[in-house]
């Protein structure tokens, strides 16, 4: 039985067979859902586990979520990963050794965390993100850098200096945007200067004068805009025209004087306390 009367909506993509060819559902194990009402039966071209259009696997799926278990060894790469989206989750572990990515990424986010220890060492990042957030942990190590800033992202702010000797620069910029005092004072000195003027950026004013004299003109700048006091009037003479320039635009300003004045207010009323 040849597909005729197919409902595409305009402009959509026409309907494949998923090995190529126009759809026939004479070979379909499903065939017979096409005599019921359009709201429930299939429909090539809007509901078709046999097309190659993955919108229209996930429809069909979306329909009948009690035919997954059936199509979880489909040969056809895409029927296997949308019905692992609706399978129940004690037939999954047998896809944990799938050769398409795309079959173990539901996985990671289904699985029960107790199985999910394969999946930390897939060969594809992909899957190895979405099973970080219940294992960040044990990926602070991850081979991949795209992995490592993933979990720089998420990791637990009390479990972020573990990180801190990351070889790649993008994953220790991600550190020096959320790690906190003291912490963050470790990677002051940090070879790149990119990741010491996000330091710049969030260290406490006062605590700035390490950063003063960075050779990157950068990181100076980000000191002469935040920086208080004796700091800033370091800068009035700083090599580079922009730098010097906020600085003195600042002690002119008096905002310099100002920021000196709740610094000493603060350190007072911390004294007071005790």
């Amino acid at each position: 039985m040849s597909v005729q009367n197919v409902r595409v909506p305009g402009g959509d993509i026409v309907p494949r067979h998923w090995q190529g060819g126009p759809l026939d559902c004479t070979g379909c194990g499903y065939v017979r859902f096409r005599e019921l009402p359009a709201e429930h039966g299939c429909g090539p071209g809007h509901a078709c586990m046999q097309d190659a259009y993955a919108r229209r696997i996930e429809c069909f799926f979306h329909w009948y979520p009690e035919l997954a278990n059936e199509q979880l060894a489909h040969p056809y790469f895409e029927v296997r990963a949308i019905a692992a989206s609706h399978a129940d989750v004690f037939c999954l572990p047998a896809l944990l050794g799938d050769p398409d990515e795309m079959v173990r990424l539901p996985l990671a986010l289904r699985l029960p965390q107790a199985q999910l220890a394969r999946l930390i060492h897939d060969p594809h990042r992909e899957v190895r993100i979405r099973v970080a957030p219940a294992a960040l942990v044990g990926m602070r190590g991850d081979s991949d850098y795209g992995v490592r800033e993933w979990v720089a992202q998420r990791l637990p702010l009390a479990l972020l200096p573990q990180m801190i000797g990351d070889p790649d620069r993008v994953v220790r910029m991600r550190l020096a945007e959320r790690l906190e005092m003291p912490a963050l004072l470790r990677i002051a000195d940090d070879s790149e200067a990119e990741v010491r003027r996000i330091v710049a950026e969030r260290l406490p004013a006062t605590m700035l004068s390490r950063l003063a004299f960075d050779p990157d003109w950068r990181v100076r700048w980000e000191v002469a805009r935040r920086a208080a006091g004796e700091i800033v009037a370091s800068l009035v003479d700083d090599a580079d025209e922009e730098v010097r320039a906020l600085a003195r635009r600042r002690r002119q300003s008096g905002e310099v004087a100002n920021l000196m004045t709740t610094g000493q207010t603060q350190r007072s009323a911390g004294a007071k306390h005790g």
